[in-house]
């Protein structure tokens, strides 16, 4: 019997990051727009990356700067899908962290907006 796999949660964000391929000297650059527990969007110029191919992701949360290993699953003319290669608990948990950053960041400002609109009426 054949086993059905749901896609993760993804949570939509616009996250700035810099990257480097495995045997690359020089870091090149994206943002992630969607990310899950298994991996992400990276909008980046893919005219130099292959699908298979091994990256670092470095980026920076709450001032703490953060580096997760990836594979290019696949690639188009917008960017790659990424999917996370974990090393240990600790980068699961980065990955976890950035999600609830990124939820709780939209969920203050859905606040806010809320005390606002209920002001204005």
């Amino acid at each position: 019997m054949e086993e059905t796999k749901t896609p993760a949660r993804r949570i939509p964000l616009q996250l700035s990051i810099s990257f480097k391929k495995n045997y690359a000297r020089n870091d090149s650059s994206g943002t992630l727009s969607n990310i899950s527990i298994t991996g992400a969007f990276l909008k980046t110029d893919t005219s130099r990356l292959q699908e298979n191919e091994k990256i670092a992701i470095y980026f920076e949360v709450s001032g703490r700067k953060r580096k997760i290993h990836a594979n290019i699953v696949w690639k188009n003319s917008f960017g790659a899908g990424i999917s996370f290669d974990p090393t240990n608990n600790r980068d699961v948990q980065i990955i976890d962290d950035l999600m609830y950053f990124v939820e709780s960041s939209r969920e203050n400002r859905r606040s806010l907006l809320d005390t606002i609109f209920k002001k204005a009426a």
